[in-house]
């Protein structure tokens, strides 16, 4: 019959006849109680030999031998006359299961390799509070510190014991509001959007992001060290990161205590050699930044970097560069760079562990050291960024393990989190009606470091399918290769009369030439296809009715220098790009497009931003360049004007036609309205651009001015769960008698 079993309470009875004045002779031992544990392992573990003088310190401590075996759960020790020490011994039961109760939220497998106690081993009550105390550190990396576990155990026959864990989950420890204090130059939203901690919300369903974890609390403050030393603020601090239970008792508040400090602009800068025969006046052209820029420290570092590297290429493996800083009362800042000889340290092995998921070639293939290469500092710190860059881990501690004989391990301990995506958004927008759209992406397919995607958008006027997957690796180097399947298919009757459909697929290869400056190379294959043409439509429109295949082949050059990609408040971005079809299929045509944006943020986070853009496209070979590639301007390129409003407009049918060449830009202010907790600012903008004619089209038969039209406005920008939504109104300054105007537009997505 099974019962519960509580251990019994270890004692130590030493009994004899008379107080020990002196040394007791042991003769023999007699133990009473074994049943799995042997005399000789009991004997050895005592450390007592019969036809010996034994101490009362001996018999002391052969007792605490006993006990430290974690074998029995009551030992007692007795003398007896004629030299005799008796021991009886109660074996601790062995473990015949190990099972977990109340587990909801956290898999077995997750507890089982945590927990030290295993079937078939010895039950020891000190092992198990080990346990339990694994268990609840585990949950609380989880998000859950209202956890409770109550260890049972149920004897059975043999001193055999069933172990088990009950747990009560409780609440999760949720994240109910994030505070900052002290920030004068960035925005609460700005700075909520650079930590790993989020506010709960809704949206964050199946998300870790929103529970509260002390350890991702600590690496929050190093991301906001780095977002502002990478922003000119080189005595930043947060001096205080503080959690507090919230009023309701089931959640925390988060609270940062921030000293920005000045902002530095880049003074003199220097390198300086304690080495001799190092030519530091060619060093001059590994520095990233330049006088006048602001304090950098991400191109600090990249400059420690190429300084190490190029005087490795000559010969110098052992050296330390060491940036050193001079501020001044004008908030400018020295930077000199000291090279030294550094410690003559190899690297042994690279020890990874915590990536159960990840394969172990897709982290070592972004660490800048190998098994044996001179230990480098440097390169550990660039290794350390790029792991974190892959957005994989939620924890990436790097450490140096010094051994014997000029020789140190480097130990890589991970956290891994969620890399998989799934988004579903309703909406409505003025230019393709209510719409529905959902996706899927994995970031890190089985744990390859590959990207997957298959995303779907239906709505009155558009039909979007998508398919995409990229190798960021491609064949062993730091080439990102992938491929793109899509169909679309576009309703423009209200514009030219007729629909639009296009299915085909692309494959894509990038490069870094640098950090800011890399190139893509792209082949498009495609079938597009002009139907459903109206009777009414125009003769221009009726001509190109039917099916075209495009083999083209492209790039793109880049040149991005913002702050960020989400939410850039300085910077600028550079792109230009040229096609070429007419490798195979029917299309034949070269097409160009330029365009440049640069932010600009003064105080109090008004954000001007600057915008230029322009594109040509011409046919070759007798072939005119068809409706589906013209360039067509309004909507969200030219706000005030519907889209396609601008242009050559067929004169009989109103048809829009587009244009084989643009210019279009302006200028826009963003401003905070009081609505920043909830990601929402206002705007101010002008529009201007122009559209040049189709070459094929007879001036006579269309309206059509290459003048200039403009608009101004105004709006808001919502940084929504669903995604960014914008809302304009814009009300045209310069226009033509025949263009279309929109006042009110509200789109979804994002933009440059």
């Amino acid at each position: 019959m099974k019962k519960i079993y509580i251990p019994l309470l270890i004692s130590f009875c030493l009994l004899s006849s008379s107080v020990w004045a002196s040394d007791f002779y042991l003769k023999t031992v007699e133990t009473e109680g074994l049943q799995r544990v042997e005399k000789e392992t009991v004997m050895a573990y005592l450390g007592l030999k019969p036809g010996q003088n034994v101490s009362q310190d001996k018999l002391d401590n052969a007792f605490k031998n006993l006990y430290s075996t974690g074998l029995f759960s009551d030992i007692k020790m007795e003398t007896l006359s004629g030299g005799v020490l008796k021991i009886s011994l109660t074996e601790n039961p062995l473990i015949n299961k190990r099972a977990f109760d109340g587990n909801k939220k956290l898999d077995d497998k997750v507890l089982e390799s945590e927990v030290l106690s295993k079937p078939n081993s010895i039950y020891n009550k000190s092992k198990v509070q080990q346990d339990v105390a694994r268990i609840l550190e585990i949950y609380k990396r989880a998000g859950r510190y209202d956890v409770s576990v109550d260890p049972k155990i149920i004897e059975h026959d043999e001193n055999r014991v069933d172990l088990i864990f009950e747990i009560d989950e409780g609440d999760e420890a949720k994240i109910n509001k994030i505070n900052f204090f002290g920030n004068k130059h960035y925005s609460g939203p700005d700075l909520k959007e650079e930590i790993l901690s989020k506010e709960s919300r809704w949206y964050r369903l199946f998300g870790s992001a929103d529970k509260y974890d002390a350890e991702k609390m600590n690496y929050d403050k190093e991301m906001l060290r780095r977002f502002y030393f990478e922003r000119g603020y080189a005595d930043f601090d947060v001096t205080s990161a503080v959690a507090e239970l919230a009023p309701n008792g089931k959640s925390f508040i988060l609270n940062f205590t921030l000293e920005e400090g000045p902002r530095y602009k880049i003074g003199e800068i220097t390198i300086n050699s304690s080495i001799k025969d190092v030519n530091t006046e060619k060093l001059y052209k590994e520095v990233e930044f330049k006088k006048g820029e602001w304090y950098n420290s991400k191109l600090i570092d990249k400059t420690v970097t190429n300084i190490t590297e190029q005087l490795g290429k000559k010969g110098f493996v052992f050296v330390d560069v060491t940036p050193n800083f001079t501020r001044h009362d004008d908030n400018t800042i020295d930077v000199s760079f000291d090279i030294a000889e550094g410690d003559r340290v190899f690297v042994n092995r690279i020890n990874i562990t915590g990536n159960t998921r990840t394969l172990d070639e897709v982290i070592r293939r972004e660490f800048r050291l190998d098994e044996g290469d001179a230990f480098n500092v440097s390169k550990i710190k660039d290794s350390r960024r790029n792991i974190e860059n892959l957005n994989y881990f939620s924890k990436v501690d790097i450490q140096s393990v010094p051994l014997e004989r000029d020789k140190a391990d480097i130990d890589i301990n991970l956290e891994e989190k969620s890399t998989g995506y799934f988004n579903v958004g309703l909406g409505y927008s003025t230019t393709n009606g209510a719409l529905v759209q959902t996706g899927i992406t994995e970031t890190n397919f089985m744990g390859k470091g590959q990207e997957i995607s298959l995303d779907a958008a239906v709505s009155q006027r558009t039909k979007d399918y998508s398919f995409s997957f990229t190798e960021p690796y491609f064949l062993g180097r730091r080439l990102s290769a992938g491929v793109d399947v899509f169909y679309s298919d576009e309703d423009y009757q209200d514009e030219s009369s007729y629909d639009t459909s296009s299915i085909g697929t692309r494959g894509r290869l990038g490069w870094n030439y640098t950090d800011d400056f890399y190139q893509t190379l792209r082949y498009t294959i495609r079938e597009d296809e002009i139907k459903n043409v109206k009777d009414s439509a125009s003769e221009y429109v009726k001509k190109e009715k039917g099916k075209t295949t495009g083999s083209i082949i492209g790039q793109t050059l880049y040149y991005d220098k913002r702050d960020s990609t989400q939410r850039t408040k300085e910077g600028y971005y550079l792109s230009f790009g040229n096609d070429i079809a007419g490798l195979g299929g029917n299309e034949k045509f070269f097409k160009f497009d330029v365009k440049a944006v640069q932010f600009y943020t003064l105080a109090d986070y008004w954000t001007f931003k600057f915008h230029a853009n322009g594109g040509y496209i011409v046919g070759y070979g007798g072939k005119d360049v068809r409706l589906s590639n013209r360039y067509y301007l309004g909507g969200n390129n030219l706000r005030g004007f519907e889209f396609g409003g601008i242009g050559a407009r067929d004169k009989r049918t109103d048809d829009a036609l587009g244009g084989n060449w643009t210019l279009y830009g302006g200028t826009e202010l963003s401003f905070p309205i009081g609505l920043d907790e909830v990601g929402i600012r206002g705007r101010t903008f002008f529009d201007i651009g122009m559209l040049g004619k189709p070459d094929d089209i007879n001036k006579k038969d269309v309206y059509y001015s290459s003048k200039p039209r403009a608009s101004v406005g105004f709006g808001f920008e919502w940084h929504s769960p669903m995604g960014k939504i914008d809302i304009d109104f814009g009300f045209p300054v310069m226009k033509e008698d025949y263009d279309e105007k929109e006042v009110f537009r509200l789109n979804f997505g994002t933009s440059l």
